[in-house]
């Protein structure tokens, strides 16, 4: 079946992304392309960027080209809605350092949606490493305005200084964590965005938060199991319960993370075009 539209036929996207990504950059190219759009990856390892040209000239530069949307991550908070004050098209964020990852939350959403039917009353239990989680933060803010409840789960170390502003219950151990819950969603540990030591070691992180067989059964007996990925099996969750079919949904959320990107892209371009140079 040909799954192609044309709702986006003639329409250009770019993929800026500063920060590896498998799922999102994929996803968001996949997206557009199924919409009929014609999809630029901007290498940034081999751009200007690497012989010190500024986010802002590169957001000029690009501009220049007169895309319909960017798509942006970048490893510094704040820095995509920077570029989106400097361009005249669309410019989605895919994740900007420790900050936002919209559509991680909103894929998340539908897939909870897709499964319990609505996320009203629902306690949602996100576990791990929170202080440095982009997604978490989205997923917290996103929850609530749908009626959930949320709890955040993980060592003292590993949670924000302003979590107590956040409207969510603090756990500091697995057992009275998951107690309940409906949704356990782990979350990596960002060792890449860690200045100096948050925990002992990998394997005492495992054993007191990581998801295995023994902490899910604090759960309730029918809770989902979510993770945005990268996995790192073994340090954040054990493979039993990652593929347990009955209750894992990771797979589910890749699958979502296409759909809710077609949405987007079409809710932000998919009508007139973009007269840049007269106007609109």
């Amino acid at each position: 079946m040909d799954k192609r539209r044309d709702r986006l036929a003639g329409r250009t996207i770019m993929n800026l992304f500063f920060e590896n990504s498998t799922r999102t950059r994929t996803s968001f190219e996949v997206a557009a392309k199924r919409l009929g759009a014609d999809v630029i990856n901007m290498d940034v390892a081999t751009s200007s960027v690497r012989k010190g040209e500024t986010l802002l000239d590169t957001a000029m530069t690009l501009n220049a080209m007169r895309p319909d949307a960017i798509v942006v991550r970048h490893h510094e908070s704040g820095a995509v809605n920077l570029l989106s004050q400097k361009v005249n098209c669309a410019v989605i964020n895919a994740g900007d350092g420790q900050h936002e990852h919209p559509t991680q939350a909103l894929l998340d959403a539908l897939t909870i949606r897709r499964r319990r039917g609505s996320l009203e009353g629902l306690l949602v239990a996100i576990c791990g490493d929170i202080m440095h989680s982009r997604v978490a933060r989205s997923n917290i803010h996103l929850l609530q305005i749908m009626g959930a409840r949320v709890r955040v789960v993980g060592p003292p170390t590993l949670m924000p200084t302003d979590v107590d502003k956040m409207g969510v219950e603090v756990h500091y151990n697995m057992k009275t964590g998951l107690k309940d819950v409906d949704i356990v969603m782990m979350l990596r540990l960002q060792t890449e965005r860690m200045q100096g030591s948050f925990v002992p070691s990998i394997s005492e992180y495992f054993h007191f938060f990581g998801l295995d067989r023994a902490k899910l059964q604090y759960a309730k007996p029918d809770a989902l199991i979510m993770h945005p990925g990268p996995m790192n099996r073994g340090v954040e969750i054990d493979s039993e319960v990652a593929d347990d079919l009955d209750r894992s949904v990771i797979h589910e959320q890749v699958e979502m993370g296409v759909t809710v990107r077609m949405a987007c892209l079409d809710a932000l371009i998919g009508g007139q075009r973009n007269q840049i140079g007269n106007g609109a």
